[in-house]
């Protein structure tokens, strides 16, 4: 292990080795039998830097001080729009109306025109042959 990597595990995981990750600390454990003064600087700076976090805690708060600032929030406030806010309602709801009463309109138009019309050459064609087929029905055909 190199002093750079010991440094950087020190500051990452303390100064109390048994916390740094277990496959770096055999390693650490040589260089601390190798260099026992660097270890014990880098190590001590450390665990001054553990003692201080340790002796941290969170600023509490007092209940009554919280309901002060959840009281002193702005909060939703519902904006009255007046009689004109119904009509801007009722417009939306029959704007949906007419643009569905107007597809549908479109719709029926447009079917007329996308079916093909049976051209007269066509209806004569296929009527010329009725004559023929009429015996069929009646059983006096061949």
């Amino acid at each position: 292990m190199t002093h750079e990597r010991f440094e950087i595990l020190a500051q990452a995981y303390g100064g109390d080795i048994a916390r740094w990750p277990a496959p770096e600390r055999d390693a650490a454990a040589l260089l601390m039998a190798a260099e026992p003064e660097f270890s014990r600087i880098v190590l001590s700076d450390a665990g001054e830097l553990d003692a201080a976090l340790e002796l941290w805690a969170p600023m509490s708060v007092s209940p009554a001080l919280r309901q002060t600032a959840i009281a002193s929030a702005p909060g939703m406030r519902r904006r009255w729009g007046g009689p004109w806010s119904w009509f801007m309602g009722a417009g939306v709801g029959a704007g949906l109306a007419a643009a569905c009463a107007a597809g549908l309109v479109v719709g029926v138009m447009l079917s007329d025109v996308t079916q093909p019309a049976a051209s007269d050459d066509t209806v004569s064609a296929s009527l010329s042959n009725y004559e023929d087929l009429s015996g069929l029905v009646t059983g006096e055909g061949a």
